[in-house]
């Protein structure tokens, strides 16, 4: 299990709550706006979402094999990441949607001249970054929380403690439990 710097965490996932909170900014800015240059007006802040979407998963994936994957609301909290992560990757697909059906118009003569499909995508992205805002500051604030507390640090430390006696046996029993590998089959001998 990988020892890591929760106090370090919890500074990125606030870090990730104000970065969320200017890309929703910038998308509903996009929104309203004509997007008569699709391209120019949303795929920078696609591309925004989108690397940020990377950087939570790799978080996400960091936090997921320290110590705070055993401690007590650890699980849950990091279910909860996985699908803000989700909603992150899913408000970029729709930036790149919105500029698709802007663009569409390009392509095929009976295309919506509007915006109106452009916006909606926009729309929905901006509500999926909220609701990844509402949760990022959750998991920062429960995990503030935890390590604030002199009760909650020694109820971790116990449960860290425990998962750690536990792994060698784990890793053994999973060894005890596989079969043993099967010898290669040796070509039949020729007769003469």
């Amino acid at each position: 299990m990988q020892t890591v710097d929760l106090a370090e965490h919890t500074r990125l996932l606030g870090e990730v709550v104000a970065t969320l909170k200017g890309l929703r900014a910038e998308v509903d800015r996009a929104r309203k706006g004509e997007i008569a240059k699709p391209v120019r007006e949303i795929a920078p802040v696609a591309l925004r979402v989108q690397e940020l979407a990377m950087q939570c998963t790799r978080q996400f994936h960091n936090l997921s094999i320290s110590q705070y994957a055993v401690m007590e609301g650890g699980g849950e909290s990091l279910a909860h990441l996985a699908g803000a992560c989700s909603q992150i990757s899913l408000a970029a697909t729709l930036c790149n949607l919105a500029i698709h059906h802007r663009t569409e118009i390009l392509l095929h003569e009976d295309a919506d001249p509007t915006p109106a499909t452009s916006r909606d995508q926009l729309r929905r992205a901006g509500a999926e970054l909220e609701r990844a805002v509402t949760t990022y500051r959750t998991v920062a604030q429960q995990l503030s929380h935890r390590l604030a507390s002199a009760t909650a640090r020694r109820e971790d430390r116990q449960l860290i403690a425990h998962a750690r006696t536990d792994e060698p046996a784990v890793a053994s029993a999973a060894a005890r439990n596989t079969p043993p590998a099967e010898p290669a089959s040796r070509p039949a001998a020729r007769r003469r």
